[in-house]
């Protein structure tokens, strides 16, 4: 506004003494979607290269994002801390460091997990069958007939057909009814939009040449969620 340039490294001190934290949701919590991403790290002993580590992105409520880095902890406080509903749909991708976080949310009556219908359908695909055969099981799928698709793939030699019946195996109690769950609303079906907040997040951490400090990152995470989560106020 005044004309002056701003360094890099004033921007950063500035970002610092921003104080955050993860947002509150103001009603029932019935819908957590996670995920996580990858952050370059500076070496700590001079002369070894830079190396790759994970965060994790949570949003509660179709709305709300919060990020950790290496605070599995402060992830699941944050989410137990909510008004929790007598349900709650816990959606991931197959992945099994989501499974175990989700396993510490609330407790099994009221969880229920979800897999990602879009991850669900991408494994389908791998199958080397026909496409009316990989369309008919799609359609027992999404209409929550596992059993029915189960016993299809059995009868068949197709490649790619064994791995994915152990993969429904896997995921049996996280396959819900996607028609149903998707004309009555009950929940998303799908974790794309923390899959974008991610992709977001690691736009800005992973610039070219940036190595990040690991005492640096929660609060840059947490800098991001708060852009996401529309909380800094607009400068004037």
């Amino acid at each position: 506004m005044t004309g002056v340039e701003v360094g890099h490294s004033t921007h950063h001190r500035q970002a610092q003494k921003v104080e955050l934290s993860p947002p509150n949701i103001k009603q029932k919590l019935t819908e957590v979607c996670l995920d996580g991403g990858k952050v370059r790290l500076r070496s700590q002993e001079k002369g070894k290269p830079a190396y790759w580590k994970e965060y994790k992105t949570g949003r509660l409520q179709g709305i709300y994002y919060g990020a950790f880095f290496q605070d599995n902890f402060s992830l699941i406080n944050w989410v137990n801390s909510q008004n929790l509903a007598r349900t709650i749909y816990c959606l991931g991708d197959g992945h099994d460091g989501v499974w175990n976080l989700f396993a510490q949310i609330a407790d099994d009556q009221t969880r229920q997990e979800i897999l990602d219908w879009y991850h669900l359908k991408e494994n389908l695909y791998k199958i080397q069958a026909s496409k009316k055969f990989l369309e008919q099981i799609e359609a027992d799928l999404w209409q929550g007939v596992v059993e029915e698709a189960i016993s299809k793939l059995r009868k068949t030699n197709y490649v790619g057909a064994t791995n994915f019946i152990s993969y429904l195996r896997k995921h049996r109690h996280r396959l819900v009814n996607y028609m149903y769950f998707q004309a009555e609303q009950l929940s998303s079906i799908a974790s794309g939009a923390v899959e974008s907040a991610v992709k977001q997040i690691d736009k800005r951490l992973q610039i070219v040449g940036a190595q990040w400090k690991s005492q640096n990152l929660p609060q840059m995470l947490q800098l991001r969620c708060a852009y996401l989560n529309r909380q800094l106020a607009p400068s004037a």
